[in-house]
């Protein structure tokens, strides 16, 4: 029988028609790298070794989530933190791919640190404004801001509520003085700040700016209330103007990215709940029997690791999409969304409910991935609105609805 590599050697065709488009596209490569495996190792022997999950009870407890030491070894130590950015402004030159696995393996850590925000969705945006097409103060300004990000010396966050999904609408400082929701901010060094006039890196310590914390439902990725008032706006460092939507274009694109590759942290969350699942009830006796060996937890389980494994396919589509800045990324990322996120809370209620007892305390973890399950299934737009996107890009009509 062959194996899944020998079949994906021995395809010849490597292209696609879009069903309702007839566009023509690059078969997605699904698999990892020897590259990416080699990356997924060194993230997780560190997780292992500094963020396992007494660690992160604790610190959930704590009220302090975040790990500094942790977050500079994994974005400096490591480099994960400049996997997108180009080896020119300082980063490690890689792809959505690896940036894919490193989430993959934070979410099954469930650890506190602000990897998809600023090193994918801030990231992202700033490398839109594509700082190396010209030698303006401001494209100077982004290409220094990168390095920094690329380095682990700065967090940037983009001041955008979590839930704010790629076509949303985007909230300027001058429109609403608070901006609510906005996750990581409290560690956060740099803002990305929307104005009327264009696109601006504002520091957090600065007159007029305000981070107040707010009280999360995923105690793993804090929210807060931003507010920046015009002169600390005006304060800041212009990177774009508003001219021929630049800032907002930019913007997008650091959502569409965040949101392709937030499937694969819920991929990895999905992937350790099934874990934990099945070797709790491979242990678990009940009538001198393990209670894994019960039929109806089997179904259970074997239903939930196919939902698992279509996860996975999405995810990667989405990661590989981006990677290769496909033109059907939007249509990768809403596929992605609008699945991966009830697979992980499907994924996390199973690890719950079927730990019995346990799976209710405080003291096992399975609450904090319900709770990142959760969270994460409306963070970058709800599942609904991806499924409309995703209606819309191909041009399928709900029901009782007319035709695009």
């Amino acid at each position: 029988m062959s194996t899944v590599d020998d079949i994906n050697t021995d395809v010849d065709v490597d292209v696609d028609v879009d069903a309702g488009t007839g566009s023509v596209g690059a078969v997605p490569d699904l698999l990892y790298s020897e590259q990416e495996d080699d990356l997924r190792a060194a993230v997780r022997s560190l997780l292992t070794d500094r963020a396992d999950l007494p660690a992160a009870l604790a610190r959930a407890e704590s009220g302090a989530p975040y790990d500094t030491a942790l977050w500079t070894s994994l974005a400096a130590g490591i480099g994960a933190a400049g996997l997108l950015v180009p080896e020119t402004l300082g980063g490690q030159g890689a792809s959505h791919r690896e940036a894919a696995v490193v989430l993959e393996e934070l979410g099954r850590a469930v650890t506190p640190a602000p990897y998809l925000t600023s090193s994918v969705i801030a990231t992202q945006t700033l490398l839109a404004l594509n700082p190396r097409s010209t030698r303006s103060a401001e494209s100077a300004a982004v290409g220094e801001l990168l390095g920094a990000l690329a380095g682990g010396r700065t967090v940037a966050v983009l001041a955008v509520p979590l839930s704010t999904g790629p076509d949303a609408p985007l909230p300027t400082a001058t429109a609403s003085r608070g901006i609510r929701a906005v996750a990581d901010a409290t560690i956060a060094d740099v803002l990305l700040v929307l104005g009327d006039d264009g696109l601006y890196a504002v520091d957090t310590s600065a007159p007029g700016v305000t981070v107040r914390p707010g009280t999360p439902l995923d105690l793993t990725r804090p929210l807060a209330t931003v507010t920046v008032d015009p002169a600390a706006l005006a304060a800041g460092t212009r990177l774009a103007d508003a001219g021929k939507g630049a800032a907002e274009a930019a913007v997008r694109r650091g959502l569409l990215a965040g949101a392709g590759l937030l499937a694969s942290e819920q991929l990895g969350l999905a992937e350790w709940c099934l874990e934990e699942t099945v070797r709790h009830t491979r242990e678990r006796h009940q009538f001198n029997r393990p209670i894994g060996s019960f039929q109806a937890l089997k179904h259970r389980m074997a239903h939930l690791w196919l939902e698992v494994v279509s996860a996975r396919a999405a995810a990667r589509s989405a990661a590989d999409a981006l990677a290769t800045d496909s033109p059907d990324a939007p249509l990768a990322v809403a596929v992605a969304q609008a699945y991966c996120g009830r697979v992980a809370v499907r994924a996390a209620e199973e690890c719950v409910q079927l730990h019995g007892g346990i799976g209710m305390t405080w003291e096992h973890p399975a609450h904090l991935y319900l709770k990142r399950a959760k969270s994460g299934e409306i963070a970058l737009g709800s599942t609904g609105s991806h499924r409309e996107r995703l209606a819309t890009l191909t041009g399928l009509a709900a029901p009782g609805a007319p035709a695009p």
